[in-house]
């Protein structure tokens, strides 16, 4: 375990590296200018290459990706041009509000997509079954922004059962922030007005995510469950007599989850990333819609260190989806080939 644990970590920084080589490489051949966005339409050429020469543009390409690597070894992605603050502490404001959308839309979509993938199995070709395949491909059609403002204006606009868009009402006031999560922060102030208005903002954009997620684990779970069903253990265990609950959970989803893990960790992975539409239509301060408005800037600061943060994340999250393998199927092994 240990060994294999430590060829991962390798293969994961190997990975960062060569994501890290591949972003500042693609950023030269933009075929715009960034400082020229950034000074303005209407700047003299002067501006510009003042411009460069602050911002080290003007040195040679080999010294450009010293200074790249040396200040990634220290944890240093540069200044925004957008917010001129460092790119770190942006990412640090920002990714909390993420995190906290990521997690509880996948928790949706785990609570929906699995049982509705087992219900489907087990009563295949029943009109559950129907019902629930005609679920997922709902999900998986719905365009995210068009479910997003339907919601919006059923439960807000017309029933006024969830608040408006944004992580807080407008009239409370955010914690002291220690973890950036506001659940956690409000929790841990011991402030539950703050904390039931987080939460009731949460809803409704977790609802639509977490709806677009559970189609892939729903399909997914189904089609794992089907083959496992057919497994000679499985027709053991009913043969010795067990209950039929105790051969579905115990015998087959134990089994049968292994595929749907990964889909899970790669939907999470993707969650993390930040869901521009999503956090536009819901005015959340997340992660992607920093990076949507790095990208329409031509902030490059801002697009390195994201994309990054984006590599990292899937990268852990593979990771631990990989060690989870072993806990779900005890024949798999981490053991030296």
């Amino acid at each position: 375990m240990g060994r294999y644990l430590l060829r991962r970590l390798m293969m994961m920084t190997i990975t960062l590296l060569g994501i890290m080589v591949l972003t500042f490489f693609v950023s030269l051949v933009i075929p715009m200018d960034p400082l020229a966005a950034l000074a303005g339409p209407q700047a003299p050429q002067e501006t510009v290459e003042r411009l460069r020469i602050l911002y080290g543009f003007d040195q040679p390409l080999y010294v450009q990706f010293g200074r790249y690597v040396s200040r990634l070894a220290h944890g240093d992605l540069g200044v925004s041009f957008q917010t001129s603050r460092p790119v770190f502490q942006d990412i640090l404001k920002y990714f909390p509000a993420t995190l906290e959308l990521a997690t509880f839309a996948i928790l949706v979509a785990v609570a929906l997509g699995i049982p509705l993938g087992v219900l489907s199995a087990v009563y295949r070709n029943s009109l559950l079954d129907q019902f629930c395949r005609l679920l997922s491909l709902i999900g998986v059609s719905t365009p995210v922004f068009w479910l997003g403002l339907v919601l919006l204006l059923i439960f807000y606009f017309k029933l006024g059962w969830f608040p408006e868009p944004g992580r807080l009402d407008i009239m409370l006031l955010e914690p002291s922030r220690i973890t950036g999560v506001l659940l956690i922060d409000s929790a841990l102030a011991r402030d539950w007005e703050v904390f039931w208005s987080a939460l009731k903002h949460l809803v409704l954009p977790a609802s639509v995510l977490g709806f677009t997620g559970m189609a892939g684990i729903a399909r997914i779970t189904r089609s794992s469950m089907l083959e496992v069903l057919s497994q000679e253990y499985v027709k053991t265990a009913r043969i010795k007599g067990l209950g039929e609950f105790l051969v579905i959970t115990r015998h087959a989803l134990r089994n049968a989850l292994v595929p749907t893990v990964t889909v899970i960790g790669l939907t999470y992975g993707g969650l993390l990333e930040g869901s521009v539409l999503t956090e536009t239509i819901f005015s959340w301060p997340g992660l992607g819609r920093y990076m949507a408005n790095a990208f329409l800037t031509l902030d490059l600061n801002t697009i390195v260190g994201g994309t990054m943060l984006v590599a990292f994340t899937f990268c852990v999250v593979n990771l631990l989806v990989d060690l989870l393998y072993a806990f779900l199927n005890p024949k798999i092994t981490y053991a030296a080939s």
